[in-house]
């Protein structure tokens, strides 16, 4: 599942804004997701962030900035390190193209890039810079409640609707019954078998909000492998146009 819808960034992952007054029937998995959604994301966004991919030789960090408007555009600007500093990911509506500063060249990234490693890391192309709708490019199935990390969370199987663009061949999601933020999630294959495992976790207060500022991704059977992506510093609701999502802007961002 994408991980830019969490993040977006989930980045992309994992934007946030605050629950909406509209009752949740408690066991209706879809009102369940649905007001995950609204809690965790804002109409716009900007963020800055760190990302630590380990391996079981090296550690590798990278920092970016990101800015989302809807689910139809989002920018990803990487800064650092410098061999990596000015590489955009940009999404406008359903394109996707990728800008590399070493040769100043936007190639538009296909449909079977999705499923890749993003940057190296844990991430695919499909998590940081696609959109997925959990809410309806998903059939739900509340599966029961459980402690996790000492909250009372709701546990949901999303399966993904036929043909949508999506990787996975299931999502379970674990959600706070409280305050709806996502706490962890667990991929799929199309052939059931575990990928890896997000958890979402160290909240903090951004402005006038609490939200998970950490995410582990976790990958299955690869023991001393993960990717931390850390937010810094994350604005809602900022003024931006559609007129920023552009591939002249990617390349003069820095």
């Amino acid at each position: 599942m994408s991980m830019w819808k969490y993040c977006a960034v989930l980045i992309a992952a994992t934007m946030f804004c605050l629950a909406a007054s509209s009752p949740v029937h408690a066991d209706d998995p879809t009102d369940i997701i649905q007001r995950m959604e609204q809690v965790m994301r804002g109409d716009s966004s900007y963020a800055e962030m760190a990302m630590t991919i380990q391996r079981p030789r090296f550690s590798r960090e990278m920092a970016m900035r990101a800015w989302m408007l809807g689910r139809d555009y989002s920018m990803i600007l990487i800064t650092a390190p410098a061999r990596d500093a000015g590489t955009g990911y940009l999404m406008r509506q359903d394109s996707i193209w990728n800008y590399d500063p070493r040769i100043d060249r936007t190639v538009r990234l296909p449909s079977s890039m999705m499923a890749q490693s993003w940057m190296g890391s844990d991430f695919t192309n499909d998590d940081l810079v696609r959109d997925t709708d959990p809410v309806n490019d998903f059939d739900h199935e509340l599966l029961g409640r459980e402690e996790y990390q000492g909250r009372e969370a709701l546990v949901i199987r999303m399966i993904p609707k036929p043909g949508t663009p999506i990787v996975w061949g299931k999502v379970e999601m674990w959600i706070c019954q409280d305050t709806f933020i996502q706490l962890r999630v667990e991929n799929f294959d199309q052939q059931n078998e575990l990928v890896n495992t997000m958890k979402l976790n160290e909240i903090r207060r951004f402005g006038d909000r609490e939200i998970p500022s950490r995410i582990t991704v976790i990958p299955a059977g690869k023991d001393n492998e993960q990717t931390v992506l850390e937010y810094q510093k994350i604005e809602f609701d900022i003024e931006i146009s559609d007129r920023f999502f552009t591939q002249e802007n990617m390349q003069r961002q820095r």
